[in-house]
C-alpha cells in the first residue's frame, strides 16, 4: 500500500495532467469524479458498523464483501448452531481483520478516488486523442 505522500503526489501529477485538458473536458472531469468520489467517513461507519463487508460494497469491491459477509454469517450460524466458541472466533477473526481496515479509511479511500480521478482521465485522454485524428 502506498504511503500517504505517495499518495498525495498521485493526486497532484493526475490534477496537473486535467489541468492540460480542454476546459470542455475538465468540466467533465469535475462533474464525473464528483459524482464518483468515495467519503472516507461514510466508509468508516459503514465497516464501525461491523456487519462485515458493507464498506467493501462502499467501493464497489462486491467480492470481497460478499465474502466478508459469508463468513461473518458462518460465525453467526456456529453461534446459533451452540458451537459458541467457533462461532465467536470467526467474527472475533473477521472483526480484528477488518479493523485494520477501519483505521485505514482515510488511506482506503484516498487511493480508491486516485484511481478513479486517473481511470476518468484516462477515458477523457483517449477520446481527445481520438477527436484530434
Amino acid at each position: 500500500m502506498k504511503s500517504k505522500r505517495q499518495l498525495e503526489e498521485d493526486e497532484e501529477e493526475i490534477r496537473t495532467l486535467v489541468r492540460r485538458l480542454p476546459n470542455e473536458q475538465r468540466s467533465v472531469f469535475y462533474s464525473q469524479v464528483e459524482e464518483n468520489l468515495k467519503d472516507p467517513d461514510t466508509y468508516a461507519a459503514l465497516n464501525f458498523i461491523f456487519i462485515a463487508g458493507l464498506h467493501h460494497f462502499y467501493l464497489g469491491k462486491w467480492i470481497r464483501g460478499t465474502i466478508n459477509i459469508t463468513i461473518f454469517l458462518l460465525g453467526v450460524a456456529f453461534i446459533v448452531a451452540n458451537y459458541f466458541l467457533i462461532g465467536f472466533l470467526i467474527i472475533l477473526a473477521i472483526s480484528i481483520i477488518e479493523l485494520w481496515a477501519l483505521f485505514q479509511a482515510q488511506h482506503i479511500v484516498h487511493a480508491y478516488n486516485n484511481k478513479l480521478m486517473k481511470v476518468i482521465y484516462q477515458g477523457l485522454a483517449c477520446k481527445q486523442i481520438h477527436s484530434d485524428k
